[in-house]
């Protein structure tokens, strides 16, 4: 099974929910080039983590396949992408959640979820997550993220 996975989390606390903030944070991407040797089957994860208190700039990384909230499957031909929630307190209110993506070979699907979450203590700000899971399913380039996807499930909900 050849697939790649790019987990890309930005974060950011209420300073961050208007204005100008609310922009640059809204106007970082949400797919990246894949650094060398991603592109292998799936025991590595490339992650990209932003953050407010960095100005949303991007840092790089890599995660051990066990420690990213997605579930693989593949089957009869085709590979079934579920993301886990995780943690559950932190999910905003939704109807319910959607089904899974079946990927063809060639084919990949970006899937967004976003958290929110408080302090038990109410010391702390509201603090904000965006959870962006790009996935493909057979031979990808570098680049095979920053184009469209063949499927993308906009999974998130309210922040208030």
């Amino acid at each position: 099974m050849e697939v790649t996975v790019q987990w890309v989390r930005t974060s950011w606390t209420k300073r961050s929910r208007g204005g100008e903030a609310a922009a640059r944070r809204n106007a970082v991407p949400v797919g990246f080039p894949l650094p060398d040797g991603t592109a292998a089957p799936v025991r590595t994860v490339h992650t990209v983590r932003m953050h407010e208190k960095d100005d949303f700039r991007p840092y790089d990384g890599r995660a051990e396949r066990k420690h990213v909230g997605v579930q693989l499957r593949e089957t009869e031909g085709r590979l079934r992408v579920f993301p886990r929630v995780d943690p559950l307190f932190g999910l905003p209110p939704r109807a319910r959640r959607p089904p899974a993506v079946r990927l063809a070979p060639g084919q990949w699907v970006r899937w967004q979820l976003n958290y929110r979450f408080s302090s038990a203590a109410g010391v702390r700000d509201w603090s904000y997550w965006l959870d962006t899971f790009n996935v493909a399913y057979g031979p990808v380039t570098a680049d095979v993220f920053l184009g469209t996807p063949a499927f993308h499930v906009d999974e998130q909900g309210p922040v208030r």
